[in-house]
């Protein structure tokens, strides 16, 4: 071999290895402001916090004062949350920064600050032309999600070199202030936008675009069948990636599964690794390998979200397994709502390979109802082609608020569930946003054998009512979902008595047999 193909043989090895360990993204602005803390901190995770006392960030308002935190609990940590800028009326933080979209994260504590009453803390939040926060209480929002603090997520895009963030007490409540603990301005490349028609919105034959005039809330971001990535350990994006077992709905939930210590995550071309974390595509949960049992029910999540907004939903997905590597050997439907956002999915398909990650990204309208609604993500198997394995799989999930017409964010303040003497399992919620559960809190489950043997005969004199109601002709549900069976809801009434009755046969399949109702 000559000089010069040597040299093309190295460079083509070099670019290769490139897109397998490609650095991560390096944003060009990565602001980390401690509003009220000291001049310079260091979190848990090796971030370096700045403070705003004196900072040429907060020069944008006269009416606002800095407080630590009247408390402390235990769970939280100290930097950003100790220490507060508080605003009895606007005051804006103006940001400079290079045009482009931006992660926008909002870190609140409802402590007490300078002697304030936190439940008085309602306002609204503003970044350029697109309200990101409406009427917002950080202690409703947190008692009723059960966090002691949390992290909102935005990502705007800013047309020229600044970034103005407003904050604004509510004026139709009394002695109303706003608060902030931390504020994170990092810049992102663009990873969402879809401004050619590829993103279809679910029930509908029409694309939906996603361009740099919209604004986006960062709801979930989910590792499916991972543990917690924390921001030092994503691709230079800094987000939070949280595991998936909190929104498994029903007792079958499918079976968590890890790349082979030997398979190389190999990230294709055109696809940028800072898309996704390698641990989000080395791991994933599936069905199960009991194939008759993946046939009569769905491996289902359920996500609480305000009603009245389009959510952009983003899939990803790997083959981690080392002997599925051709097409139509695991072949699975996508629902989204109770509709097909796809059908027969095929994940070497569209990849090439196993351990080479794709996405797939779909939007879903939920119209107005209720404040908070439940969004479901199901997966069943297609068995239309006779795939090896009746069997689905998913290593990760996204979902973001879509702004509306207006260029707003905001949604209702979730309500608190009842205050209970006793803990009861059918008031447990799945928790929206980023933030983190009360310390010391225990669920207490009583019961043995004589408990478990009762509720079975409960569950099967239920499941032989609700299937001679069936009988009596009690149409199946006419949404475009699956067919399979449901599991027994453990949300409260926010679903049909009939999804109820289809969860008690599921459950009965899956721990007793089938069984045979005449």
């Amino acid at each position: 071999m000559n000089t010069a193909g040597f040299i093309a043989v190295v460079i083509v090895v070099f670019l290769s290895i490139h897109l397998v360990f490609a650095a991560n993204y390096v944003p060009s602005d990565k602001i980390f402001l401690n509003c009220g803390g000291p001049a310079e901190t260091t979190d848990s995770n090796g971030v370096k916090w700045t403070s705003d006392v004196g900072s040429k960030f907060a020069s944008g308002g006269n009416s606002s004062t800095t407080s630590p935190a009247a408390t402390q609990d235990p769970a939280v940590p100290e930097v950003p949350f100790m220490t507060a800028r508080v605003f009895r009326s606007q005051f804006t933080y103006k940001f400079p920064v290079a045009s482009g979209r931006k992660f926008i994260r909002l870190y609140f504590y409802p402590a007490s600050y300078a002697e304030l009453n936190a439940s008085n803390a309602v306002f609204t939040v503003t970044a350029q032309s697109y309200t990101i926060l409406k009427n917002f209480s950080v202690a409703q929002t947190t008692e009723a999600l059960d966090y002691v603090f949390i992290t909102k997520e935005f990502i705007v895009n800013v047309e020229g070199e600044t970034l103005a963030v407003s904050f604004t007490p509510s004026s139709g409540v009394a002695n109303a202030f706003a608060f902030v603990n931390g504020i994170e301005i990092v810049s992102m490349p663009d990873i969402y936008s879809a401004t050619d028609g590829t993103t279809m919105i679910v029930g509908q034959s029409t694309p939906f675009y996603i361009d740099n005039s919209t604004a986006l809330e960062n709801v979930y971001r989910i590792n499916v069948g991972g543990n917690d990535i924390s921001p030092p350990k994503d691709t230079g994006l800094f987000r939070s990636w949280y595991d998936d077992t909190q929104y498994l709905l029903g007792a079958a939930y499918g079976a968590p599964e890890t790349a082979d210590p030997n398979m190389t995550i190999s990230y294709p071309s055109g696809m940028p690794t800072y898309i996704a974390p390698e641990d989000v595509y080395s791991t994933a949960r599936s069905m199960g390998p009991d194939q008759r049992i993946n046939l009569n029910y769905n491996l289902t999540w359920i996500f609480s979200i305000d009603s009245g907004f389009s959510y952009l939903v983003r899939l990803h997905f790997c083959e981690v397994a080392q002997n599925i590597t051709k097409i139509n050997q695991r072949v699975f439907d996508i629902f989204l709502n109770k509709q097909t956002a796809m059908a027969g999915a095929d994940v070497i398909a569209w990849a090439g390979g196993n351990g080479i990650p794709v996405y797939k990204d779909y939007v879903v309208f939920v119209p107005n109802g209720k404040p908070q609604v439940d969004l479901w993500l199901e997966l069943h198997p297609n068995t239309s082609d006779k795939p090896n394995y009746d069997d689905s799989i998913l290593n990760g999930v996204e979902i973001f608020k879509i702004n509306d017409t207006t260029g707003n964010l905001g949604g209702p303040n979730p309500l608190p569930l009842p205050k209970q003497d006793t803990i009861d399992p059918t008031k447990a919620r799945p928790s929206s946003g980023h933030g983190k559960g009360k310390s010391g809190q225990t669920a207490i489950i009583a019961g043995g054998v004589g408990g478990g043997i009762a509720l079975a005969l409960v569950l099967g004199f239920l499941a032989i009512c609700v299937s001679r109601r069936r009988r009596q002709g009690k149409d199946a549900s006419s949404s475009d979902g699956p067919s399979g069976w449901l599991p027994l809801s453990l949300y409260g009434n926010s679903h049909s008595a009939e999804e109820s009755g289809e969860g008690i046969q599921r459950i009965l399949l899956f721990y007793f047999g089938p069984l045979s109702i005449d």
